[in-house]
């Protein structure tokens, strides 16, 4: 089992940063990659940013450029770093952890990020 907690939400204005924090706690050593994904209202819930544990990262077009995904090994702790952020970018951000050998995810509970324009 892999437990996540999410932080660093909130509201900004556009054009401003957030960054977001996912700390990891559980059976750690089997997550082969952690991301964060975003669900606004009335939408389906999309892939945001991810890292694996080889290091590689992975970025929705919508946010290249703006967002860095970053991880903390001795924290068990993923960030990711939102700038210049967009009305659009309103959402609630999860963060997701996969293991592969049992092929499951697990979710954070969310954490409301609001950008005004």
């Amino acid at each position: 089992q892999v437990q996540l907690v999410e932080s660093g939400g909130g509201l900004v204005q556009a054009g401003g940063s957030l960054r977001l924090s996912c700390a990891a706690s559980g059976s750690i050593f089997s997550i082969n990659a952690m991301g964060w994904y975003r669900q606004a209202p009335g939408k389906q819930r999309e892939l945001v940013a991810t890292i694996t544990s080889g290091g590689i990262r992975n970025y929705a077009d919508s946010v290249k450029g703006r967002f860095t995904i970053s991880r903390d090994n001795a924290k068990n702790t993923v960030y990711l770093q939102m700038n210049s952020l967009k009305p659009e970018d309103t959402a609630v951000y999860y963060c997701n952890a996969k293991v592969q050998a049992t092929m499951t995810d697990y979710w954070g509970q969310g954490t409301q990020v609001t950008v005004s324009s």
